[in-house]
């Protein structure tokens, strides 16, 4: 097991990569995963040399900032010279009016970091009165948990205020190892048939956002007994139903779909690396109810819960020689045995920059592993954040978070 490599304390020069690094160095052959949380705002954006200087103040202090990927020796190597001109950007998008351009520019530009960590800051302005605070990594070097913690405590005025609570670690049942395993040999059986995601790739990538109150899924949970993250996927697996049926006049089988958890303990917020694991689960999209829908996820997670396979999995890759771990990590969130990635970031508070507090908040990254669409929701305060990856040989997967919302309507109608 790694260290912890809290905030405190002497960074060793060279750490290995954990098995999940490993997993997206091997999905990407060794290219870089861009990874983006982006914060919009409105009013006055800050000046280049606000950002930079907030930076400057605090990038040496965050470990994750302060590693380079050694690609060929599957090595984090310690940078103890930060050159913030390389780190801190500036674009304008004048005709950006939801975000969409923005997002992909996160996920566009090239990542070539050569000796320095792979780590930006952008400072994006948009429209009149709007600007975007932007922060991207390599997936290979930081999970979406770990971001959050390195955005929160590089930007906002407060770092130690409204952030995630780290992941308490627990002693899985028999049922979660039973389960971890189950997953494992899931993703060694042949493939299925995923219908909506199954097609060529074109290698251009999109990216499409909704939001809305944070309260509505908070109360469509109460009202069933069940969690945000559960109507989320509800509303998405019926989502993919309505999207598939327009398209096709067909019902559209259970959906298999890799869903990332953080095992990121506390004193490890800041540390580089991937701390995560993945379980599989089944969207129920041939159901033609959002409520059965709902009522299918709610079976599924809650079994997760239950059997704390989050812990199954967690103890199974530590157990697993790295290379090992790597191939079956890549095998578990690849096309040919999922169909999408569904994340779900809780960012807490909202992110607050010289007085200005941002009033949405995005997490996603970029395709890879033959994945042609993945979905994230991120919460921030009082707004949940949809948000659409997909490759652009699939064109109208743009409809999705309309639909997603279209499902929401009708679970709260019941």
């Amino acid at each position: 097991m790694r260290p912890h490599l809290g905030a405190d304390g002497a960074l060793p020069p060279a750490l290995p990569m954990g098995t999940a690094d490993a997993a997206y160095h091997r999905a990407m052959r060794g290219r870089p995963l861009p990874l983006s949380l982006t914060f919009d705002f409105g009013g006055r954006p800050p000046t280049l040399d606000a950002v930079r200087a907030r930076v400057a103040e605090r990038a040496d202090r965050i470990p994750a900032l302060r590693y380079r990927i050694i690609r060929d020796r599957k090595l984090l190597l310690r940078v103890d010279r930060l050159g913030l001109e390389q780190h801190v950007h500036e674009a304008w998008l004048p005709d950006d009016a939801d975000g969409s351009v923005a997002s992909r520019l996160m996920l566009s530009m090239p990542m070539s970091a050569g000796d320095r960590p792979p780590w930006e800051v952008w400072l994006i302005h948009g429209p009149t009165g709007r600007y975007t605070l932007g922060y991207r990594t390599d997936h290979t070097l930081q999970d979406g948990v770990g971001a959050v913690h390195t955005v929160r405590a590089l930007l906002d005025d407060d770092p130690k205020g409204g952030g995630l609570v780290p992941q308490r670690r627990s002693w899985p049942t028999a049922k979660g190892l039973a389960g971890a395993f189950g997953d494992v040999a899931a993703a060694l059986r042949p493939p299925g048939v995923q219908p909506a995601f199954q097609v060529p790739g074109s290698g251009r990538t999109s990216v499409c956002h909704t939001a809305t109150p944070l309260a509505r899924l908070r109360a469509v949970g109460r009202a069933y007994g069940g969690t945000v993250n559960d109507v989320y996927l509800a509303a998405l697996s019926h989502a993919v139903h309505a999207w598939h049926m327009k398209e096709t006049g067909s019902l559209h089988p259970p959906l298999p779909v890799a869903v990332p958890m953080s095992v990121r303990a506390p004193g490890e917020e800041y540390a580089p690396g991937n701390r995560m694991v993945t379980a599989r689960l089944l969207l129920p999209c041939d159901e033609p109810s959002p409520h059965r829908a709902l009522a299918r996820v709610m079976a599924d997670t809650g079994r997760l819960r239950r059997t704390r396979q989050r812990d199954a999995i967690r103890l199974l890759m530590a157990a697993t020689p790295r290379a090992i771990g790597a191939r079956i990590g890549m095998r578990m969130v690849n096309s040919e045995v999922i169909g999408a990635p569904t994340s779900s970031v809780n960012f807490g508070g909202p992110l607050v920059h010289r007085g200005a507090a941002s009033r949405r908040s995005a997490a996603f990254a970029d395709l890879a592993a033959g994945i042609r669409c993945l979905t994230t929701l991120t919460s921030q305060h009082d707004t949940a954040c949809l948000t659409v990856v997909h490759d652009d040989a699939l064109p109208t997967a743009d409809e999705l978070p309309d639909l997603w919302l279209a499902a929401l309507l009708e679970l709260e109608r019941a």
